[in-house]
């Protein structure tokens, strides 16, 4: 059995009754954890003391409140994301938590006096965390989504998917006649058109006892009766936080695997099996489940107790059942998450096929009773010319229905706020525009229709994307199981030596674990690299590390290298190190045209999307923090004096790379400096993607090529892949 990697919106429902007792809360600080996937906000509430809350949005889709003991340590230097929530709402007050729709959606809402902001976790599709301001803008995003369908973007107003059908406040005609539009059996009904997922689509059959492969059509009164009151039991519960939460397990095979229940039973004190071990935990309820009454369960006092315990379990479970630990990728699980992806995806394009035949139906019926719609308008625009009210013309239609007018009986309502009136044309219901005529009215039906097709082909082009991920996978599985065949086979013919006794080389990706070795250098706080012939060259990052790197780092041999456009990095090519002392060293061509790359490509002809620029190269004591006679010289600029030599429509040229010897750390610079070095690397140029929008691209393209994706987290993080970026957009080449 799969274990739960994603909360549901059934789910989401329950917990965000729970979170309101954490409304009136401070928050004292945000943190965002390297991979860019988990945030955590740490508040102070009045009755329950220090209170964390974690968002994950990576391949785990969770947010739930945790105990301290399973709080992970802070990372070190907070990225813009995290200081930009600081800034906003340190001090604020949470205000409000809810659930949009009944979509895996959850807004919290915080107030301070100078600002509102609402940060929205999208625990959904690739997952996201967007932060709103009081007018419902982007200040900043995890991820920037740019579809047909949606915007969420730094300065967009913020989109909401399509709303989704919200089974637990439908009525009872209302859920009749959406179970009856499908043509699919009960269960498959439940799950996708009524929006309950598999497992409650097949708990409220259990609980209805009802058959789950049973058509719809060959569903009585009764049995519609009954799957109703399942679902506005369910609903009831959530709504009144009515919740039995538990924690489900599954034993191993040796102690009886799924089918152990009959030796073991269900136990929700002990829970363990006849060797003591409790099993693999598998899910985390709000409620009991009939579904699950042959696995193991414990209570837990609270849904987000229960949460907190099956997620912080959740790796070293998947480890010992051999779904995912540290040795083998969870490819299965990954895989498995792509299909589910795509099951919604079309699901969603399915939704949109109906509602633009349904939009082309409602016009399509206004032309066929165009008389009968005609004269419904003309009578109300007649009656709106002389200042009749709404509700005289309402009644003047209901009086019509009591003398059998069939215009009348035509009307089902009117709303004069809108100045739209419902009909009943052959038992379809279409609202229409009371100031317009029957062509325009469906002319904008066929609009509507057109607009939900738009957002079908945004659909379609998402769901290749999402199949292109997933062979993506099943390509990696397979690579990864015939390198770890191979292995086998070489490790059976030999020790791993060659011929000559020496260590052959080693295939870093396609190791199942790389061990982690980094030493903090002094040049870091730069940006820099180090030349193909191994000089290093450091540039500075603000006007401040400008003013350093002169009065610090400049020495005699060195070289100093500047754009000659406006706005660039100070960039030095030291001849020696830090404690050495001066000498003349002869440097090499090479050296002296890639840091002449590196110059111009950090600089502001990168930030205005061109590809080369005019860079010039001079001597330490040619650089003065002394300006001429009337001139005055800013923060991080200098005075050049003498003559300079000149590397003139220099290429830009920068590549992002990764090393696993000596040490494992991101690189990044002129493509020939970098690539003998990388164990692999991503060419950039100007492009459209903002600097952090890029890093995520290229960590997680970086996490595809590496068996072990853990160390990519470890070492390769987006922020650590963002220092090493020109300022400005860019894309990768391919």
């Amino acid at each position: 059995m799969d274990q739960k990697r994603e909360l549901t919106s059934v789910d989401l429902a329950a917990l965000v009754g729970e979170l309101r007792r954490y409304e009136g809360a401070k928050l004292d600080k945000a943190y965002l954890y390297e991979d860019d996937e988990l945030l955590r906000l740490k508040l102070r509430d009045f009755d329950e003391g220090r209170v964390e809350l974690l968002i994950e949005v990576g391949e785990t889709k969770r947010a739930h409140v945790v105990a301290q003991e399973h709080v992970p340590d802070a990372p070190g230097r907070p990225p813009n994301f995290a200081m930009m929530l600081r800034n906003r709402l340190s001090g604020a007050d949470l205000v409000g938590i809810e659930q949009f729709e009944f979509d895996r959606i959850v807004q919290f809402h915080f107030e301070r006096e100078d600002n509102s902001t609402t940060v929205v976790a999208e625990l959904f599709g690739d997952g996201n965390v967007a932060v709103l301001d009081e007018h419902g803008e982007v200040v900043d995003c995890l991820e920037t989504v740019r579809l047909k369908s949606r915007t969420v973007a730094p300065g967009a107003t913020y989109e909401f998917p399509s709303a989704r059908f919200n089974p637990l406040t439908v009525d009872y005609e209302g859920f009749v006649a959406r179970l009856k539009q499908s043509d699919a059996d009960v269960v498959r009904t439940l799950a996708t058109q009524l929006n309950f997922g598999g497992l409650y689509g097949e708990e409220l059959c259990s609980r209805a006892g009802v058959e789950y492969n049973q058509a719809v059509e060959d569903t009585t009164d009764e049995e519609f009766e009954a799957l109703y009151d399942a679902v506005d039991g369910l609903a009831t519960q959530l709504r009144e936080s009515d919740l039995d939460p538990r924690v489900y397990y599954e034993m191993d095979d040796e102690d009886g695997g799924e089918d152990g229940a009959e030796a073991a039973g269900s136990d929700s004190e002990g829970n363990d099996g006849e060797d003591g071990t409790p099993g693999r935990r598998v899910d985390a309820t709000p409620i009991a489940l009939e579904e699950y009454s042959h696995l193991r369960s414990e209570t837990f006092e609270t849904f987000t107790a229960a949460l907190d315990d099956y997620f912080y379990n959740f790796e070293t479970d998947a480890a010992e059942s051999g779904g995912g630990g540290r040795d083998r990728p969870d490819f299965e699980a990954e895989i498995n998450k792509y299909e589910h992806i795509i099951r919604q995806q079309q699901e969603a394009i399915d939704d949109f096929e109906e509602q633009a035949d349904a939009e082309r139906e409602k016009a399509e019926l206004l032309y066929a009773r165009y008389d009968l719609v005609a004269e419904i308008l003309s009578t109300i625009q007649g009656a709106r010319d002389e200042d009749v009210p709404w509700e005289d013309i309402e009644a003047k239609f209901e009086a019509g229905k009591e003398q059998g007018i069939p215009e009348a009986e035509a009307v089902v309502g009117l709303d004069g706020s809108e100045g739209t009136v419902t009909l009943d044309i052959d038992d379809t219901q279409v609202t229409v525009d009371a100031s317009m005529g029957v062509e325009k009215n469906a002319d904008l039906l066929y609009q509507e229709a057109k607009r939900i097709e738009g957002k079908k082909e945004g659909a379609q082009a998402a769901i290749e994307d999402t199949r292109e991920d997933l062979e993506d996978a099943k390509a990696r599985r397979d690579r990864w199981e015939a390198a770890d065949q191979e292995a086998g086979n070489g490790a059976a013919e030999g020790d791993g030596e060659d011929a000559d006794g020496e260590n052959e080389d080693v295939d870093w990706l396609g190791m199942n674990s790389i061990p982690v070795r980094q030493t903090e250098q002094w040049y870091e706080r730069f940006r820099w690299f180090h030349t193909s012939d191994g000089f290093l060259v450091i540039g500075g990052r603000n006007a401040d590390q400008n003013e350093e790197l002169v009065k610090k780092y400049l020495d005699n041999g060195d070289k100093v290298f500047h754009a000659q456009a406006h706005g660039g990095p100070i960039t030095v090519l030291k001849a020696t190190g830090p404690s050495e002392a001066a000498k003349d060293v002869d440097l090499p061509d090479s050296s002296l045209d890639q840091a002449a790359t590196f110059a111009v490509s950090y600089s502001s002809v990168w930030k205005d999307g061109k590809h080369a620029g005019d860079v010039y190269m001079v001597d330490p004591d040619q650089v003065s923090k002394t300006p001429e006679s009337g001139e005055y010289l800013e923060k991080g600029g200098f005075a050049i004096r003498g003559d300079r030599t000149y590397f003139r429509d220099q290429e830009v040229d920068v590549s992002v790379g990764i090393t696993c010897e000596d040490e494992t750390q991101v690189v990044g610079g002129p493509t020939p400096a970098i690539e003998p070095k990388a164990e692999t690397t991503i060419r950039v140029e100007p492009g459209q993607f903002a600097q952090n929008d890029i890093a995520k691209r290229l960590y997680r393209e970086f996490k595809t090529r590496f068996a072990d994706d853990s160390f990519v987290r470890k070492v390769a993080s987006p922020d650590r892949i963002q220092e090493f970026l020109p300022p400005g957009g860019s894309r990768s080449v391919e």
